[in-house]
């Protein structure tokens, strides 16, 4: 496993995370859960990612439960706070009441004293941006969360939380977007800005909800047992990319990837660690041999050329409009 600078911190994260969004207490059994957070220990991962919001809370009491006993001072733990995780109207959002009562929610079900990033899992546009980024400041001294990070903020949404972070004196150092080859809307405004200023991308999705495998194929229904025939939630994330069009081109890449080695979803995973403003990318699993083929995709790099015959066989139908990144207008 090959390690990375969270952003233009000194934090160092394994270039490939862990991330139970829709497997932990929602898609998976305890036991199956447990056996991927083993097996991603044993391949050298030691950065965890969650959200309060994930299985409304329990994703992030099974993760606290599977890595009991282990060393704290080896792991990276991501959490987030915005998402509703109750039903009262301040049980949401990014005010100061639901950060504080959120991060302390969160260390008690990951059974741990601090977070080492905190996330605010979108912007809200109905709190000040002084309000949230003090609560977090506070945090931050309080010694409950080493450092902050945003996710699916838009480009002048960061620059402005770094301004203030920096202000305040705490460091804002990672942006957790959505990105992969079918997914590129990071890379004309939210990259070169973190670049800029030291925020790092730690990206989830870079497999397109298992699209990039080559498992769906155009014509035919969705394997069972898949992302897309999953009635808790998955398949609601994966529809936008299971056109025939998208999905003949996905087969296309299967010789690039025969060329160099790799299985589809190793080189799906290789290519997003290519940017050189990713720090990390989150993959997920409900088995634990997805983990261990995942994992190889670590260290790999990828010609030019290669990189060019991907541009050519996904262009026409990669998404890559900013405007695409967004938060509610409202909170939900």
């Amino acid at each position: 496993m090959n390690f990375r600078h969270l952003g233009g911190s000194g934090l160092m994260v394994s270039e490939i995370s862990y991330g139970n969004w829709l497997t932990h207490g929602s898609q998976v059994e305890e036991d199956a859960a447990h056996a991927c957070v083993r097996a991603a220990l044993d391949e050298g991962i030691t950065t965890f990612d969650t959200a309060d919001v994930y299985a409304g809370t329990r994703a992030e009491a099974v993760l606290g439960r599977a890595l009991e006993g282990q060393r704290r001072e080896g792991l990276e733990i991501f959490t987030k706070v915005y998402w509703p995780t109750g039903k009262g109207p301040n049980d949401r959002g990014l005010s100061r009441k639901h950060i504080m009562e959120s991060i302390h929610g969160s260390l008690k079900r990951l059974k741990t004293d601090y977070v080492d990033l905190y996330q605010a899992h979108r912007y809200d546009y109905e709190t000040p941006l002084e309000e949230t980024m003090q609560a977090f400041a506070d945090i931050v001294r309080q010694g409950k969360a080493l450092y902050i990070g945003v996710s699916e903020w838009k480009a002048e949404e960061i620059r402005a939380g770094v301004t203030l972070a920096r202000q305040l004196g705490f460091q804002l150092v990672s942006s957790q977007p959505q990105y992969s080859m079918l997914w590129r809307i990071i890379e004309a405004q939210v990259v070169p800005t973190c670049q800029e200023l030291g925020v790092g991308q730690v990206v989830y999705s870079p497999i397109a909800q298992g699209v990039l495998t080559g498992k769906y194929r155009p014509g035919q229904a969705p394997p069972p047992g898949s992302r897309a025939t999953d009635e808790k939630g998955g398949a609601d994330f994966v529809q936008r990319f299971l056109r025939d069009e998208i999905l003949e081109r996905v087969q296309q890449l299967k010789p690039v990837a025969d060329g160099v080695g790799l299985s589809l979803a190793q080189l799906a995973v290789a290519w997003v660690l290519q940017n050189p403003n990713v720090s990390s990318a989150i993959i997920g699993a409900s088995r634990p041999e997805q983990v261990k083929e995942n994992v190889k995709a670590s260290g790999v790099k990828l010609s030019a050329e290669v990189l060019r015959r991907i541009d050519e066989i996904l262009g026409p139908v990669a998404e890559r409009d900013p405007a695409r990144t967004g938060s509610p207008p409202k909170r939900p």
